[in-house]
């Protein structure tokens, strides 16, 4: 294991004991710990609902599923995102359109948006990614999913607490989506949250993601549904780490402005943050033409690094043929780097990533 590792999940006491209730509670599965998880985390991003579920996966499935996309449909989303933002889309039936990211934020780029929706025939809905926890560019993209009239679903699997324009993200499309993966700016363990301001997406969300029952439960099933409900002992895990994820993200902050500090010298290109948004650092991910070899370097050094994406979606064996137009997105999956800037970097682990850096560039 790396002295300074890529990602280092932090429990505590109150988690533990939080968990411990819940099993002697009886009430394991299901229940008012979730409901009241979802109502926290609702009134955490400003929206009028939130529907946890089993992992982001499953949240974008019922998000999607949520807002009326179905077969013969197409998304257009990013190929430079985990797979899963991706597979959503072909579990609810639809088929990705990958349109390119912008170079400097790896966000959907909104031109590049409106050119895929122009060149496609039957496009439903957009989902941009939050892509390393910096919000996409959602004044565009909203203004382009307007004028063609198509569904938002964000996809916030990493932007825990972001904002674009100070609004939290999660409450700008039709449904966003949140994960709670254990590397994640917080975590259930494995975990997932649907946030809407949409009565009627919390609904049919809601009872996707319960076999299809409707909001008073019971044995009649309205829809074919999943079981993508999330446990009793996940929510309370959440509602604790939803309690700390604000100095998380200001620990990742400072962490990611030292070390943007002390790489301004260096030949990589840092993260850029845009003045009208504010970025929670689920990685941060530098560019340089020498991934492989800094990588190397830097684990000879005794520091982790994660290369996320290497591969862009389009490339994979599972999406051979899809639609796409992403020279950018091409580049830039084999320029990206991640460095180590959770909340237990420490202000020697930043010296120890920083000066492996410069010690390689000499």
């Amino acid at each position: 294991m790396s002295d300074v590792p890529i990602a280092a999940p932090e429990m505590g006491e109150r988690e533990i004991e939080r968990v411990r209730e819940v099993m002697t509670s009886g009430r394991l599965a299901d229940g008012p710990e979730v409901r009241a998880f979802e109502d926290e985390f609702a009134a955490f991003c400003g929206t009028d609902y939130a529907l946890a579920t089993s992992n982001g996966t499953t949240a974008l499935h019922a998000a999607l599923e949520a807002v009326g996309v179905g077969e013969g449909d197409k998304v257009v989303t990013t190929p430079f995102s985990f797979v899963a933002s991706a597979n959503a889309i072909r579990l609810a039936g639809a088929e990705p359109v990958f349109a390119d990211i912008d170079p400097d934020t790896f966000n959907l780029d909104p031109t590049a948006v409106e050119e895929a929706i122009r060149r496609e025939d039957d496009v439903a809905a957009v989902v941009p990614v939050h892509l390393y926890g910096l919000p996409a560019e959602m004044d565009r993209l909203l203004d382009v999913a307007d004028d063609y009239d198509l569904a938002v679903v964000e996809d916030a699997a990493q932007a825990h607490g972001a904002a674009f324009d100070g609004r939290t993200v999660g409450s700008f499309g039709d449904a966003a989506c949140f994960s709670m993966y254990p590397t994640k700016n917080m975590t259930t363990g494995e975990g997932g949250m649907i946030t809407t301001d949409r009565e009627d997406v919390a609904e049919r969300a809601a009872s996707f993601v319960n076999h299809g029952r409707p909001p008073e439960g019971g044995y009649e099933h309205v829809r074919v549904g999943h079981n993508f409900r999330m446990t009793s002992m996940a929510a309370a895990i959440g509602r604790v780490q939803l309690d700390r994820l604000p100095d998380y993200n200001e620990a990742r902050r400072s962490n990611a402005a030292a070390l943007t500090d002390a790489l301004a010298d260096a030949d990589v290109v840092t993260p850029t943050e845009p003045d009208d948004r504010r970025h929670v650092y689920h990685q941060y991910t530098i560019r340089t033409d020498d991934r492989d070899g800094l990588a190397d370097h830097l684990d000879d050094e005794g520091v982790g690094t994660g290369v996320y994406y290497p591969t862009p979606i389009h490339e994979q064996p599972a999406y051979d043929g899809v639609s796409h137009t992403a020279p950018v997105a091409e580049r830039t999956a084999e320029q990206a780097l991640s460095l180590p800037v959770h909340p237990n970097v420490s202000e020697e682990d930043l010296r120890t990533i920083t000066a492996a850096i410069h010690e390689y560039e000499r």
